[in-house]
């Protein structure tokens, strides 16, 4: 039976959206995932526009294209550098709010914590960093990188 947090993390999911705050949080998460013989999962949400979704289909069709790269950028970025520490990988890819698809992939893996950057928008004093919101759902610990 899965039992949250006990013996350790043996499930970590990263939050990345290609920033440095982000690739900082994956890079902590796969340092504990190599030390604890922990399982690390990578999810980069791409979570398009509203304007991209209203738009004729060429400007739609260009913005998907931009999520595809940046995913791309961010999935070969994250193979590189995880075959030299030698640690199982599983990089996935979800769309919509940030704060859903993380927390429905930890739900999904069984995480026993989460790691993200923090946000380095001013915005987020107003409507709360996705860090913010994550510690506030209370479901897993939190590791808010910097």
């Amino acid at each position: 039976m899965f039992e949250l947090g006990t013996d350790g993390p043996r499930s970590i999911v990263a939050g990345v959206d290609g920033s440095r705050t982000s690739m900082r949080a994956a890079a902590f998460a796969a340092g504990l995932a190599r030390r604890q013989s922990s399982r690390l999962v990578i999810v980069y949400v791409a979570s398009p526009s509203v304007w991209a979704a209203v738009s004729p289909a060429p400007l739609g069709e260009a913005a998907a294209q931009i999520v595809d790269a940046v995913a791309d950028e961010v999935r070969t970025l994250i193979q590189e550098r995880y075959t030299e520490l030698g640690i199982p990988v599983r990089f996935l890819i979800r769309t919509g709010d940030p704060l859903d698809g993380i927390r429905r992939t930890a739900a999904e893996v069984q995480a026993d914590m989460v790691a993200v950057g923090a946000s380095e928008s001013a915005g987020h004093r107003l409507v709360g960093s996705l860090a913010g919101r994550l510690v506030r759902s209370g479901k897993w610990p939190v590791v808010v990188v910097p």
